[in-house]
């Protein structure tokens, strides 16, 4: 195995819905293990797999996010990928889960690591919420909050791809308009919380549902616990790897990694414009056009 997938929760650890698929490492917060600890388990995770990608919500609390910069940063090493992930926590278990299938394939660990930010884009996610008075992820407006304060509100909020924000028993949220698997998990009960997979599923023609343990991070990502999270993403490994290999490869010119994007997930050197350049920065006199970025396979 080329390399291995580490989270930053056990509840992240999502089982596989189709087969077996290798196990994620799970690293600890600072709270209960020492920083000795945790590089030496870092190594021996390097050790045995040559390359390590860490998936975690991008609401991580900054000590912990702070240790993972410091393991990598004692160990000096550029095959620790860090890979903070704008989705809510559930689905960023279920992307884990999806290069945890594509591990042991023969894509490259500079791909692999890269792939995270595609296959971000084919995920679903958002949750059914009885309150949004603590919601910051998306825009809530005067309406949405005095409703809050009405018993028996419910609220249906998507994250990604885009974010919207619906009252339930109106409007639908549009899904995928392709074959997805959903995960579901609930925190504290929320009334009809059977909407997620009795009224949402059936519309999106999702082609199974499984339940698991809500992660800890999602109340703060909610900003409740009375919340059922979902997410649907492509289960099929095969066409993972297919909408992944069919993208244009790159080498970073830092460390010599394969990558897909504009930048390497391991040592986060940006990919040189065709002008010379780097992207992301102003090109040199004279001026020249923008590049492309390289293009994402249409849904399928």
């Amino acid at each position: 195995m080329p390399l291995a997938i580490a989270v930053t929760s056990p509840d992240l650890v999502i089982s596989p819905t189709d087969g077996p698929v290798p196990d994620a490492a799970v690293l600890r917060p600072p709270a209960e293990e020492p920083l000795e600890t945790a590089v030496a388990r870092a190594s021996v995770l390097l050790d045995r797999c040559g390359h390590v990608v860490v998936l975690y919500p991008d609401s991580l609390p900054g000590p912990y996010v702070r240790r993972l910069h410091a393991v990598r940063a004692v160990l000096e090493s550029e095959r620790i990928a860090l890979l903070p992930v704008a989705l809510p926590p559930l689905a960023v278990g279920v992307l884990a889960r999806q290069l945890r299938q594509l591990s042991v394939s023969d894509l490259s660990p500079g791909v692999l690591a890269s792939a995270a930010r595609l296959l971000a884009h084919y995920i679903h996610a958002g949750a059914l919420l009885s309150s949004v008075t603590r919601l910051d992820r998306v825009e809530v407006g005067l309406g949405a909050h005095v409703a809050s304060a009405l018993p028996g509100a419910r609220f249906a909020v998507l994250l990604n791809p885009g974010p919207r924000l619906v009252r339930v028993g109106g409007e639908i949220p549009a899904g995928p308009g392709f074959a997805t698997w959903m995960t579901v998990a609930r925190g504290k009960p929320v009334r009809g919380d059977d909407w997620v997979l009795g009224t949402l599923a059936p519309r999106w023609q999702v082609r199974g549902a499984q339940e698991t343990a809500l992660p800890e991070e999602s109340h703060r990502w909610w900003g409740t616990r009375r919340a059922v999270e979902f997410a649907a993403a492509i289960p099929d490994p095969s066409v993972l790897y297919q909408l992944v290999a069919s993208v244009r490869r790159e080498e970073c010119h830092w460390c010599g990694l394969e990558l897909i994007g504009d930048r390497c997930a391991f040592c986060t050197g940006p990919l040189p414009r065709a002008d010379g350049g780097i992207q992301g920065q102003a090109p040199p006199p004279p001026r020249r056009a923008r590049p492309a970025a390289p293009a994402v396979p249409a849904r399928r």
